[in-house]
């Protein structure tokens, strides 16, 4: 019995051996499988990371082609712009008329001439000077005549040649011709003749029937209807003339009914204009339309602009604006730091390396002194590029082709 039972022992023996050879050889080759999935799994991760498609790296040639620099806050006006036209100050623009009918006789002024107060405009032949110094003439040699009268009746009168009633009789007629005599002085001078004029005519007993027509106020000629020969009369259209005080113009500006709550008159305003890029007029708002333009949509809005070294012309186009609220604190970038790209979007080029760098899309306010005004995108302080920011814009391009 002994030989059989250490037999059957031998056997369990050797096939729980084989048992656990199996068992061991199985588990051994799940890990190695699982060591494997693991391993391949390692190795494909980096591979399925994403780049951004809207970022670029430079190389350290190409860094020398862009200049970074944080984003700065700058105050930027509220103002609003309108496109208007210069015009002539109509409130300081006269018709230079005639006083008196008459043929012109000479002009001495062309459109655009600069003319000062007094300055002769033109001249014309008036009948009624005419018989205003032939009047002024004949009072003259009666006034003479009964003071030389006067003065001789006097002399016999001491005599007792005459008597006293010839004497007052004589001087009642010398106290008329002197009246007579300053009420025709005062009707010459209403033609414009000085006093120096009035004793010439009657000195020479000469009438001249020249009557000047000058300008009444310092400025420039804008319209000239006249012609020599041409009858002209009091207040009948077209004045021969019309002169216009340049020093300043108007500007016309037709703005849009919205923004027409902002304006009001008396707020200083300016001007620019294409004639002078570099230049820049100051004004004030003197009048705002009471009407909105229905086909337009649109408010009058009419500025004084001082021109005190005669510039600008009327006809010209220009651009004004207005601050109409305080100035407003906001980030800013550089001009040459902002692509406005091709669907219309502005961007900017952000890094925090400066070497990555990543397009963003912004929005931009106004432009001053040669920075955009961003009103979203960015915030101060932000590291971007501030000049370049086209190079970047093209390495895209290129990588993306």
């Amino acid at each position: 019995m002994a030989p059989i039972n250490s037999r059957l022992t031998a056997g369990i023996a050797a096939a729980l051996l084989a048992a656990l050879v199996v068992y061991w050889t199985w588990h051994s080759g799940d890990r190695a499988k699982s060591g494997l999935g693991a391993a391949t799994a390692n190795a494909d991760t980096p591979n399925t990371v994403a780049q951004n498609p809207d970022s670029v790296e430079l190389s350290d040639s190409q860094l020398t082609s862009v200049k970074i620099a944080p984003v700065d806050v700058r105050a930027f006006p509220i103002e609003k712009e309108a496109i208007g036209s210069i015009g002539f100050n109509e409130e300081l623009s006269v018709k230079v008329f005639t006083p008196y009918q008459g043929r012109i006789i000479a002009l001495f002024g062309s459109i655009g001439d600069d003319v000062k107060k007094g300055q002769t405009l033109f001249t014309i032949d008036s009948p009624d000077l005419l018989q205003a110094e032939s009047t002024l003439i004949a009072a003259a040699g009666v006034a003479e005549l009964d003071s030389k009268n006067l003065d001789r009746l006097r002399d016999l009168y001491t005599t007792r040649a005459v008597s006293q009633h010839d004497v007052e009789l004589a001087a009642s007629d010398q106290q008329t011709a002197e009246g007579n005599l300053r009420a025709a002085r005062d009707a010459v001078r209403l033609f414009g003749k000085s006093d120096a004029d009035i004793d010439r005519i009657i000195a020479q007993r000469s009438a001249d029937p020249t009557l000047v027509v000058p300008s009444p106020i310092t400025g420039r000629i804008t319209a000239r209807d006249a012609a020599p020969g041409l009858y002209v009369q009091p207040g009948n259209a077209p004045a021969p003339y019309t002169v216009a005080d340049i020093d300043t113009m108007w500007m016309l500006a037709n703005v849009a009914e919205d923004d027409s709550p902002a304006f009001r008159v008396g707020q200083k305003v300016q001007v620019k204009l294409d004639a002078f890029p570099d230049q820049v007029f100051d004004g004030k708002i003197t009048t705002i339309g009471a009407t909105v333009d229905p086909n337009t949509r649109r408010v009058l809005v009419r500025s004084e602009v001082d021109d005190p070294q005669h510039q600008l012309r009327s006809g010209m186009f220009a651009n004004f604006v207005i601050q109409v609220g305080d100035p407003a604190r906001s980030p800013a970038v550089p001009v040459d730091g902002v692509v406005r790209e091709g669907d219309g979007t502005m961007t900017v080029w952000v890094t925090t390396d400066r070497r990555h760098f990543v397009k963003r899309t912004v929005k931009i306010g106004e432009q001053r002194a040669g920075y955009w005004q961003i009103r979203d995108g960015v915030q101060a302080g932000e590291l971007v590029v501030s000049e370049g920011a086209l190079f970047l814009s093209n390495e895209l391009a290129t990588e993306s082709n």
